[in-house]
């Protein structure tokens, strides 16, 4: 038998006892030159260029629960960069693009599936938003096509395309680059690489506020105790408000509950994600057979993790109208993120009024595909006290100079 396999038995028989820890959890030191605020995909990946990038790595991850525990373990692992403003499409390419070498950068699988990511065209004028669409992506220089019915039908074959549903398809704009990741691999994987380069990851540390001085954020109160630092870096989504508050200035974000579901394991059926912007509801199948669908989210403020009964009919009810032979499916799970919206539906990323403090946030319904992203330009804030050049159409002051980039009217970007 191999070395490896009896290995693995062994080790699983003795409880794991004697397998190595992925990353450690030390306890707070007094001091560090950067503390990360927020254990998730972007928190950690900030830490990890940061280290990676710019040789720092007397860095600190604070996470006041578990590390992928907020949205970056809440989220429905979808993946694609099709944008139509130059500043949002060169941003959420860089991303993907990254995530394409991210598993061979960290050396841990983080289960790419790039099977293309299919919008469907259910009329005449998304038809001609979605031409549209496709010339600006190719004056951007990202991926993207209209294909027709038939291709449609082929590529899916139990969707509804009969001559009179609720909603027709007439085609599909396809990204082939689009798909999913495993969300918890991307946590994980960049939480091993950031602790091998000396990052302290820090769970079940709560921040309760700041010691200020002149401007400056000199301390972090935890419940841990008391952390001097440099400098600090933002990455907590749903509560960046909260933060902003604690270290006295507001932000322009509201928070939202978006939910999504995920229905017994099938055999294999679905080769791609799907989207109906009719309904809002999107669609993809997991490794293990499940179908994860989730829609549009809830327009109350709210900072809940949970769902509700009327959003449950309204996805269900539009993925059976997609897929009608969803209606002898099974619904096993359901759960909610919060999700910071912007009033441009686009990232805040870079300097806060605090002349330390830099923040990582606003990227509502879409912060999953951006990690990267985000925590790469994060890091580079951090480091150097300036904005990257990807990241400086989304800094504060672009609400005070009336800047905006809404890639929510011109995409229609809702997931």
């Amino acid at each position: 038998m191999n070395y490896n396999v009896v290995n693995l038995l062994w080790q699983g028989l003795s409880g794991h006892k004697k397998w190595p820890q992925a990353w450690r959890s030390p306890e707070p030191k007094s001091r560090y030159d950067a503390v990360i605020l927020g254990g998730g995909g972007h928190g950690l990946a900030t830490a990890y260029y940061l280290a990676r990038e710019h040789g720092m790595t007397n860095i600190a991850v604070l996470e006041k629960g578990w590390i992928g525990g907020g949205n970056t373990g809440r989220n429905t692992t979808n993946v694609r960069s099709d944008y139509m403003f130059p500043e949002s499409a060169k941003m959420y390419d860089f991303a993907l693009r990254l995530y394409e070498t991210l598993g061979k950068d960290l050396n841990y699988n983080i289960m790419l599936s790039q099977r293309g990511w299919l919008t469907l065209i259910h009329d005449q004028h998304q038809m001609e938003g979605a031409r549209h669409k496709a010339n600006w992506l190719n004056c951007n220089g990202v991926d993207g096509q209209i294909v027709d019915r038939n291709r449609v039908a082929e590529m899916m074959p139990g969707l509804n395309v009969s001559d009179n549903p609720r909603y027709p398809v007439r085609g599909a704009f396809l990204q082939e680059r689009g798909g999913t990741i495993r969300h918890d691999a991307v946590a994980w994987g960049y939480a091993r690489a950031a602790d091998r380069l000396g990052v302290d990851i820090i769970q079940n540390c709560e921040v309760t506020g700041f010691d200020m001085a002149d401007g400056r954020a000199t301390a972090v109160n935890t419940t841990k105790g008391r952390i001097e630092t440099g400098k600090v870096g933002v990455a907590v989504a749903g509560h960046s408000s909260k933060i902003a508050q604690m270290a006295g200035f507001r932000l322009p974000i509201t928070s939202h509950c978006l939910q999504a579901m995920v229905s017994e394991p099938v055999k294999p059926f679905l080769d791609h994600v799907v989207i109906s912007p009719g309904t809002g509801v999107y669609i993809n199948q997991t490794q293990k057979g499940e179908m994860v669908m989730g829609g549009l989210l809830d327009l109350y403020y709210s900072y809940g993790q949970r769902g509700n009964f009327p959003t449950i009919e309204k996805v269900i009810s539009a993925a059976v109208e997609m897929f009608p032979g969803f209606s002898e499916l099974r619904l096993m799970r359901h759960w909610a993120g919060i999700v910071d919206i912007s009033p441009d539906s686009s990232p805040i990323l870079g300097q806060t009024p605090v002349s330390n403090m830099y923040i990582n946030c606003g990227w509502g319904t879409g912060g999953f595909k951006a990690i990267p992203a985000g925590g790469y330009l994060l890091a580079h804030s951090i480091a150097t006290g300036n904005q990257h050049e990807l990241a400086e159409a989304f800094g504060l002051n672009r609400f005070r100079d009336n800047r905006l980039v809404d890639e929510g009217a011109a995409a229609g970007i809702a997931h």
